[in-house]
């Protein structure tokens, strides 16, 4: 690993670096507030889910700082390996991963946390598409088509885990990517129209038990995303209880540690999934309008960055990255809502969780390394 140019230095985006520090160290308090009341009930350590945020950080800091150390112009010679090990680790969590929860998307633990390798395969995608996209007339006429069926096997394995939510992060990520790249807007239309058909299909086809393509419970959470109030006890609870809580929390909020809806437990998955709704109930709109400008500002710099590249692959990866983040928070916060299905996606660096904290970071790690490496001459 060569020593990075001091000249370089200077092109370090440190603006980006405080918006996730900024976002990392407000997730912890609300982590705290989410899960403290519940773990003093259960006689536990009310900084448990803190603590182990905090290790994840650690490590996801380390993946960061590896990410960054390597010019990203030297991957270009590890995309198809890096592509063939993310299919068969996502391969092998069919066959060997743990299931919680209804899905098999974990394979194996770092330093007590349970990885999932469809994670990892955010970042892969990213820069296996870059590669490709970058090469002059690589979405000319029928090559459009050539990046969806890159990511076609990765996505088909993570829909058997199953794992919806992930699936739409990599259609946002591709469709992203090759429109910046330059693909022509009636044809991604109608690759999108030919996919909506697809899913519907699938989603009726599974509704009358003809061929079993979504799991019933997936069924239920779309059925619920049309009239979360058809099942309000059950399918629909989380997402009542999460617009109650958003509603409850007025223009400044109840105050820290005072959102009813969370510290009553009423809200479920509030230090993971609905981490945004406890947000809003405690900090207001001032509060969540806040936390949005953030995550704004965080896509603002991947743009920045992706204007300011050395080269066509380096632009490409900010765009991705800057994609990965926009998925998230539309899911995410749409979902606390009620304006998106609960598919389980996670707010990057405020949800609670070792995996995506890690990838996040090291997407974090991609955009300094294109950054820090942007100037096209050097004295």
């Amino acid at each position: 690993m060569k020593e990075i140019p001091r000249r370089y230095w200077r092109n370090l985006d440190i603006p980006l670096i405080l918006a996730v520090f900024g976002l990392f160290l407000l997730g912890l308090f609300v982590i705290y507030s989410a899960s403290a009341s519940r773990l003093l009930n259960l006689n536990s350590d009310p900084f448990y889910y803190v603590k182990r945020q905090i290790i994840a950080a650690c490590v996801g800091l380390a993946g960061l700082i590896a990410v960054f150390s390597i010019d990203y112009r030297v991957w270009r010679r590890w995309t198809k390996i890096g592509y063939l090990i993310t299919v068969l680790l996502l391969g092998a969590t069919l066959v060997l991963g743990r299931v919680s929860q209804g899905s098999q998307r974990w394979l194996f633990r770092l330093g007590g946390f349970n990885l999932q390798p469809s994670e990892i395969a955010k970042i892969v995608m990213i820069i296996v598409l870059a590669h490709y996209l970058e090469k002059p007339g690589s979405i000319q006429g029928k090559k459009i088509l050539f990046p969806f069926l890159i990511i076609a096997v990765p996505m088909a394995l993570i829909i058997l885990q199953p794992d919806l939510g992930t699936s739409i992060i990599f259609l946002g990520i591709v469709f992203t990517m090759t429109f910046v790249a330059g693909g022509n807007l009636r044809h991604l239309g109608l690759i999108a129209l030919v996919g909506a058909v697809l899913a519907t299909a699938a989603i009726l086809l599974s509704y009358y038990d003809v061929v079993k393509l979504i799991q019933h419970y997936q069924l239920k959470r779309l059925l619920v995303f049309i009239n979360p109030y058809m099942d309000p006890t059950d399918s629909g609870w989380n997402v009542i209880q999460s617009m109650i809580a958003i509603g409850s929390g007025g223009f400044l909020g109840k105050g820290y540690l005072n959102g009813t809806q969370s510290q009553l437990h009423f809200l479920p998955a509030n230090h993971t999934d609905f981490i945004f709704s406890v947000a809003a109930e405690e900090f207001g709109f001032v509060g969540a309008s806040a936390i949005l400008l953030a995550y704004a500002f965080l896509i603002w710099r991947c743009i920045k960055i992706a204007s300011l590249a050395k080269d066509r692959f380096g632009s490409l990866l900010a765009v991705g990255c800057a994609s990965y983040f926009v998925c998230h928070l539309i899911i995410n916060v749409g979902m606390t809502v009620g304006i998106m299905p609960v598919t389980g996606l996670p707010l990057p660096f405020m949800t609670y969780g070792g995996s995506t904290l890690l990838t996040s970071l090291m997407v974090v790690g991609i955009l300094l390394n294109v950054g820090l490496r942007r100037q096209k001459i050097m004295f």
